[in-house]
């Protein structure tokens, strides 16, 4: 029963990673490049190692998969945020039509 379990997770996670490779080249821009990346990265990432904690069943090293997962779920979208936030800042320009606000909720650049 436990390597049904642990083959869902796993096949669950394939899907997440394939799916954030096609919106690596499917999305317009960088910036949506990256949320699509990220998303699917953290939550394939993890449902894979989650399918290797389970299928291992409870040792070390399912802790060890544990801690890794903890770590890859608070770092990733960290990095996410930091690079697409360095993009902006550095004239990155996204698609035409995006909206940027500021901390307000503002427009930028609209002089209000």
């Amino acid at each position: 029963m436990l390597e049904l379990l642990a083959g869902a997770l796993l096949l669950a996670g394939l899907f997440f990673l394939a799916v954030g490779t096609l919106g690596l080249f499917r999305m317009p821009d960088a910036y949506t490049r990256m949320h699509a990346a990220a998303k699917c990265d953290t939550l394939g990432a993890g449902l894979v190692l989650l399918g290797l904690a389970v299928y291992h069943g409870w040792s070390v090293f399912s802790l060890k998969l544990s801690i890794l997962i903890l770590f890859h779920w608070i770092t990733s979208p960290t990095a996410t945020h930091i690079m697409a936030r360095a993009a902006l800042r550095a004239g990155v320009a996204p698609a035409s039509g995006t909206r940027i606000l500021d901390l307000r909720g503002r427009t930028m650049g609209d002089g209000r």
